[in-house]
């Protein structure tokens, strides 16, 4: 935990009163290590993983060098901030907003696709000192012609690895163009992928670079289990298992595809399961509605591609299921941090197939240990990879009893994993796990 606090890193007192009234009382390291170079005004690319403060880390400095110069009204933003998804441009927007209560005579603008064009007009019309906005509609603001960019003094680009991911290198690089030259430039990315570095390269002027890795209490508040798949309909079974446990709250459920995310959520509600569908080609107001439905209880399973792995903070949420692996072994970080938020614990299980066993690999490779091996009795997995089989200890297989069921073929998930020692872990869902592997 750091020693320090807000204003020793050079905060002002009015932004730590915001900040502890919203229950924010100690910086965390990203913040630490990034809001001193960036209050002097230095160019930072900063690779940190979801759940660290990041975004408070690049919002502070830059809102505190606009209530500075508060009188400096004007046509167009001081604060740019770019996003992937429109999801983590609200997330941010919203933050912005909150810290900037205490400040006059200034207001955050949020653009991007899906919402009205004669509203954003409007907004980007009145005077404003923040704009976050996904690439692709700022684009056509600014064609449009929308758009007054002379003030910007600060650009960030939030995770900039899944912009680039998603295609939106050349609009990024049209948008910096666009702003004035003399400005400071702040990256925050998941990896310092070469991409990322060639990105950075471009943009920003001598930069410091920082790594922040994940809090130990982070990763130990996430209870992470591989359940091993034979085939299609397997797969849906365990699905069923895992949310007919009594324990679960609310679950968020990743696929790989907008339509599968589509079919398995009408699927799971036709069953009792309450789900709903997120992905990239809903418009905004039935992506709000998901979300919302979400916040309030209204929805137990969310079932959403890539596109909810960021920018989604529901505390309630106590299971993320990987249905389906991700492609990029830095999004399953991103999937998984979508539960064990606010001090909260949970659960991520991954499904894995003879076809993931490679993507398995690179993500225990990337977060830099293996993921503890599990399974529901009565639905274990006749595939095992034969470097991750399970033992007695004794040189004989290891029957994995589990649970206790409801019934034939109707187990009731989260009372019993079982493994090859006798550790035991309580898991979010009140029942206990046992190390399997």
């Amino acid at each position: 935990m750091s020693t320090h606090t807000f204003a020793d890193l050079g905060i002002a007192a009015p932004f730590a009163v915001i900040l502890a009234r919203m229950g924010i009382d100690k910086p965390t390291p990203v913040q630490v290590s990034s809001i001193p170079p960036l209050l002097e005004g230095k160019d930072l690319i900063a690779s940190a993983p979801t759940g660290t403060g990041k975004t408070a880390a690049f919002l502070l400095p830059a809102l505190s060098k606009i209530a500075h110069t508060e009188g400096r009204r004007g046509r167009g933003p001081r604060l740019l901030v770019l996003t992937p998804t429109r999801e983590l441009a609200q997330q941010v927007a919203k933050a912005s907003q909150a810290f900037s209560r205490g400040m006059e005579r200034t207001s955050t603008v949020c653009v991007t696709g899906g919402e009205s064009y004669q509203v954003q007009n409007r907004l980007l019309a009145a005077p404003h000192e923040v704009l976050v906005a996904t690439p692709g509609r700022l684009m056509d603001q600014m064609n449009n012609g929308r758009i007054d960019f002379s003030r910007v003094d600060t650009l960030v680009l939030d995770e900039a690895d899944r912009m680039l991911d998603m295609g939106f290198s050349d609009d990024v690089l049209a948008i910096a163009q666009s702003l004035p030259r003399e400005r400071q430039t702040v990256c925050f990315s998941a990896t310092l992928s070469r991409g990322v570095r060639d990105l950075a390269s471009r943009l920003l002027r001598d930069p410091l670079w920082l790594e922040v890795e994940g809090t130990k209490e982070a990763e130990a508040s996430i209870d992470q289990h591989v359940l091993y798949v034979d085939s299609f309909d397997h797969r849906h079974r365990l699905l069923e298992a895992c949310l007919s446990d009594e324990g679960l709250g609310q679950a968020i459920v990743f696929t790989a595809t907008k339509a599968h995310a589509e079919e398995l959520a009408g699927q799971l509600d036709e069953a009792g399961h309450a789900a709903d569908a997120l992905h990239g080609d809903l418009n905004q107001r039935q992506r709000t509605r998901a979300l919302n439905r979400l916040r309030r209880g209204e929805c137990r399973v969310l079932v959403a591609t890539d596109v909810a792995a960021r920018g989604i903070d529901v505390s309630t949420v106590t299971h993320v299921i990987n249905f389906h692996l991700p492609k990029f072994a830095e999004d399953y970080v991103h999937r998984i941090g979508r539960t064990g938020r606010a001090g909260a614990s949970g659960q991520a299980l991954s499904f894995v197939g003879r076809d993931d066993v490679f993507t398995l690999r690179k993500i225990e490779h990337f977060i830099g240990r293996k993921v503890q091996v599990s399974a529901i009795e009565g639905l274990e997995a006749r595939f095992t990879p034969l470097e991750r089989k399970p033992s007695d200890g004794k040189g004989g297989a290891f029957r994995k009893p589990g649970f206790g069921g409801k019934g034939p073929g109707k187990p009731t998930y989260g009372k019993r994993f079982a493994g090859a020692d006798s550790r035991q872990r309580q898991g979010a869902a009140g029942g206990r796990w046992r190390d399997a592997a």
